[in-house]
């Protein structure tokens, strides 16, 4: 049976009163960072910064499925981490903590029973305890090295029970602390490659040097050959032309299809390369992304099909804008 326009009209003002009171727990937060929360981030990102182990994420409820997604963008994004669930750290699991791990705890409470011999094995072996919590006075922040007090909000549940507002809060705070220690440990697109090579995302994170011909599948002249001898490099490879370069490998022009019917109006195929090239052509980094070196190509005024990889100047590849297709590059 449909349901009426009054039930979806009803439905949509409770999502919308969720959505909002979520907001306001994250502007909540977002002050707090301003102020009270600041020094205790530092210090956080300063111990696991320090650590030499791993990072261990553990939280009970639906805090531990927060708990989950932080351990997997902690990792995702350079810095080592796993969950351990609370209940079986008692029955054994708490030997994958060893020392010079960090473990991060989340209660919004702090009064979570299950954590309790998690903070017992930190206290014995002296494994840093960082707690995420909304009670500075609780078990689990009294017992912390470093205690993240996350400001109280009010639950979207009409009833003030099910976590909606403070399981966002942690979570967007569980994000502020891993972009914080990537960017303190400097973590880069291609380090951020290394972790993530599937899917899309993998796709995007291709970088050129993937991607182009090396050493002798490069098409190259130099500037005193031949038009005659430029037509056989350029029908031999697949770039529909070739980079023009000096004794040490420098890129000093390109010829391509397009300049050799050019030349050959007014040129016989004796004619020098060098007086018949485009000089200074356009190059790219072979770190560059792939996704990068594409849009370079497109944004020319004429869009190029090859393009030449130069590191100090010198061609090393080139890349023909098929390659950047067939890899799913758009």
């Amino acid at each position: 049976m449909e349901a009426s326009p009054k039930l979806h009209a009803k439905a949509a003002a409770s999502a919308i009163r969720t959505v909002e009171a979520e907001i306001e727990g994250l502007r909540a937060l977002a002050r707090a960072l301003e102020t009270d929360l600041a020094a205790a981030l530092n210090d956080a990102v300063d111990t696991i910064a320090r650590a030499r182990g791993r990072v261990v994420v553990t939280g009970m409820g639906k805090s531990g499925h927060v708990a989950r997604k932080i351990a997997a963008t902690l990792a995702s994004t350079g810095t080592p981490a796993f969950f351990l669930h609370p209940g079986e750290a008692s029955h054994g699991d708490l030997g994958m903590v060893a020392v010079g791990d960090v473990v991060v705890a989340l209660s919004w409470s702090g009064e979570t029973p299950e954590l309790r011999d998690v903070i017992h094995f930190c206290k014995r072996f002296d494994v840093p305890l960082v707690a995420i919590s909304s009670e500075s006075a609780s078990a689990l922040a009294t017992a912390a090295d470093v205690a993240l007090i996350l400001p109280r909000a009010e639950e979207a549940c009409p009833n003030g029970l099910a976590p909606t507002t403070s399981t966002t809060m942690q979570l967007a705070f569980g994000d502020a602390l891993a972009i914080a220690l990537l960017e303190n440990r400097g973590f880069s697109a291609a380090d951020f490659r290394e972790f993530h090579p599937g899917g899309r995302l993998g796709t995007r994170l291709i970088t050129v040097a993937d991607l182009m011909a090396t050493g002798a599948d490069v098409p190259t002249l130099r500037p005193d050959a031949t038009l005659s001898e430029a037509i056989f490099e350029i029908s031999q490879k697949r770039y529909g032309g070739a980079g023009v370069v000096d004794a040490t490998g420098q890129l000093l022009g390109a010829f391509t299809d397009g300049d050799l019917r050019r030349a050959l109006p007014m040129a016989d195929l004796t004619a020098k390369v060098g007086d018949h090239m485009t000089r200074r052509p356009v190059f790219v980094d072979p770190r560059l992304l792939a996704t990068e070196a594409l849009r370079v190509m497109n944004e020319r005024p004429r869009p190029i099909m090859l393009m030449f990889v130069c590191e100090a100047g010198r061609l090393v590849g080139a890349v023909h804008m098929h390659d950047l297709l067939r890899a799913g590059i758009a």
